[in-house]
């Protein structure tokens, strides 16, 4: 099986390593041994662990899962030139990335923490003459769409890349909406569950209006709901969200 060389030991690290387990070779290089053996116990598998210090990254596929203000430090600390980085790094353009480290080519990608079950929505840009191989690596952890610019892949980090915090947050509030009127909350919880799930199957084959139109009758309880959702400017908040994200994506 082809290695791929985690540098960097965070959570987004640790979810793409799960999702990866088993179809590659897994190597990860940091700056605390101790991190590394708990990134290696949360993995549940045996893997190679490295300090950072001087760690050769000679023909070696990386996958960069650092903080992006980390960049400059962490480039520093390695030799070598690598066959190629698969950076994860929100806003940290190909040629930032290029000027830091030593590497043939650069693909960039935004995964989500849904790769640790295999169902991440992952975008991608960069090299062209990796896309091939960035598809596959990264489909091992989910569905992977190529985009033809930087700005794309930053505007879908602010989408897929930081969406399963907008969604947590509205489960989360629906659950206390149900709690409030009196449901238990295991109860509520259980149901949030099933809706969740059932809804990722149905927005796969339905447009988001007629999904809506479909459960909305008229003056029915979709449709009170639906009117408090609007009145709280849910959907202007859901696009101002976009917005701020994206524009923080240009500032890293």
């Amino acid at each position: 099986m082809q290695t791929i060389t985690f540098i960097g030991n965070g959570n987004m690290g640790l979810s793409i390593a799960k999702g990866l387990k088993g179809k590659y070779n897994i190597e990860v290089v940091g700056r605390d041994m101790q991190k590394l053996d708990r990134f290696e116990k949360d993995l549940g598998i045996s893997i190679a662990k490295y300090h950072l210090k001087n760690f050769d990254v000679s023909d070696k596929t990386l996958l960069l899962c650092v903080k992006p203000a980390n960049v400059r430090e962490v480039a520093a600390a390695l030799k070598g030139t690598a066959r190629v980085i698969f950076s994860v790094l929100a806003g940290s353009t190909v040629e930032k990335l290029k000027s830091n480290f030593n590497t043939h080519a650069v693909v960039r990608t935004m995964p989500n923490l849904a790769a640790s079950v295999g169902k991440s929505m992952t975008t991608l840009t960069g090299d062209t003459a990796y896309k091939e191989e960035a598809e596959v690596l990264l489909g091992s952890i989910g569905e992977t769409l190529w985009l033809n610019s930087e700005k794309e892949i930053d505007i879908a980090t602010a989408l897929a890349g930081s969406g399963p915090a907008y969604l947590a947050l509205m489960a989360e509030a629906l659950v206390d909406g149900a709690v409030k009127q009196g449901l238990k909350r295991e109860d509520a919880m259980a149901t949030m569950r099933g809706l969740f799930d059932g809804f990722g199957t149905l927005i796969k084959e339905i447009h988001p209006s007629l999904l809506k139109d479909g459960v909305m009758s008229p003056g029915g309880t979709t449709a009170a709901g639906y009117g408090a959702l609007e009145d709280g400017n849910v959907r202007a908040s859901c696009m101002n969200a976009i917005e701020k994200a994206y524009k923080r994506a240009r500032e890293l």
